[in-house]
């Protein structure tokens, strides 16, 4: 399944804004929508014949990689040189000098801040925990408005320069899709309904952790964003999604404002979008972001290691729900913590504070 970082709901109205002096944004809203539709079904065809080759990676049992060895990344960078072809032409690999060419070496810093992230505070073998190499290809298509994670590697548009910039000038999105990959080989959440609402909510989490990680920011320092950075001065607006405050990221003329619910009592019922996957994961995003700020610190640490063991410790299903994932949560917690630890307490007061029930 290809996981994006740009919502459709952003491009329909971008693809409408020909009328708000922004043709050039417009046209290529409408292009990368066109490319959208190709890619999933690409992605689809993939799937079906990988499953009959019998060749999808299963969910590693618990603690089945404790003996292995954590090495550095290893990271190949390529350029699609503005065509739909992938992976592209080999630009940068491991301990390659820098290019100049921001997008590349974005894109290559980003990765390894990510494998360090996941390495270093979870003792993770890069993304399936097993040593993967990290790979990126960059300058994708023509004024592409998106970047994405496809199963393999990482792609990365160059933005319409009136909307969007490059997809690589932010961190977290680098952050956010990489973590894709970690859900691919830790929970296997679908992608659809809550649980794919989960698996973009968890790349949201990991997206901003790896930017408080590398800027060193504790929870009351950080600004909680994803996509801080991919706006250019036209538009209204800081940044993609908000942690802190779903539904404020922005609020322009033409990308209209933010519909992200923060509770489920703003919970949206939608078959678009693979059943509103870009929006409802405000509600568990919000959840992460109160509990983190309730244990206080880094939320990298305590927060952060709650949602990883969460994630890689055998309790969720792939179609889980918002509710499997808050017990699931509250569980980690408590083994992690104690029962009575004031960890577990903040993460079970966050999910009632964003209505979503924890089963006992």
């Amino acid at each position: 399944m290809r996981c994006s970082i740009i919502p459709p709901y952003l491009l329909d109205r971008l693809a409408a804004s020909d009328s708000q002096g922004h043709q050039k944004a417009a046209e290529a809203a409408r292009g990368s929508l066109h490319l959208e539709s190709a890619l999933d079904f690409r992605a689809i065809r993939a799937d079906e014949q990988v499953a009959r080759r019998g060749l999808l990676a299963p969910v590693p049992e618990p603690g089945a990689f404790t003996e292995r060895e954590l090495q550095g990344p290893q990271r190949t960078i390529y350029t699609a040189n503005n065509t739909e072809d992938l992976p592209g032409d080999v630009v940068r690999e491991e301990n390659g000098v820098a290019s100049g060419d921001p997008a590349i070496d974005e894109a290559y810093e980003g990765l390894g801040s990510t494998h360090e992230l996941f390495r270093e505070v979870y003792a993770r073998a890069s993304i399936d925990d097993s040593n993967l190499p990290l790979l990126g290809t960059v300058h994708f298509g023509v004024d592409y408005d998106n970047a994405f994670w496809d199963g393999e590697r990482m792609v990365f548009g160059d933005g319409d320069d009136e909307i969007f910039v490059r997809m690589t000038a932010s961190l977290s999105v680098i952050g956010h899709e990489l973590t894709h990959g970690v859900t691919q080989f830790s929970a296997g959440l679908k992608y659809e309904g809550q649980a794919g609402a989960l698996n973009e909510s968890v790349s949201d989490v990991f997206g901003v952790l790896v930017e408080q990680y590398v800027k060193g920011e504790s929870v009351d320092q950080a600004t909680w964003l994803i996509g801080a950075g991919l706006f250019t001065d036209a538009v209204q607006g800081d940044a993609l999604r908000s942690l802190k405050a779903p539904g404020t990221a922005y609020d322009d003329d033409v990308l209209g404002k933010d519909p992200q619910p923060s509770t489920m009592s703003g919970y949206v019922e939608t078959t678009e979008d693979y059943g509103g996957v870009h929006l409802n994961s405000g509600i568990p995003n919000h959840a992460f972001y109160l509990a983190a700020v309730e244990i206080g610190g880094n939320a990298w640490e305590k927060a952060g290691l709650v949602w990883y063991d969460t994630i890689t410790g055998g309790a969720l299903a792939p179609d889980s729900d918002f509710s499997d994932f808050a017990t699931a949560t509250v569980g980690a917690a408590a083994a992690r913590y104690g029962g009575e630890s004031p960890e577990r307490a903040a993460v079970l007061a966050a999910w009632d504070a964003v209505g979503i029930a924890v089963r006992p």
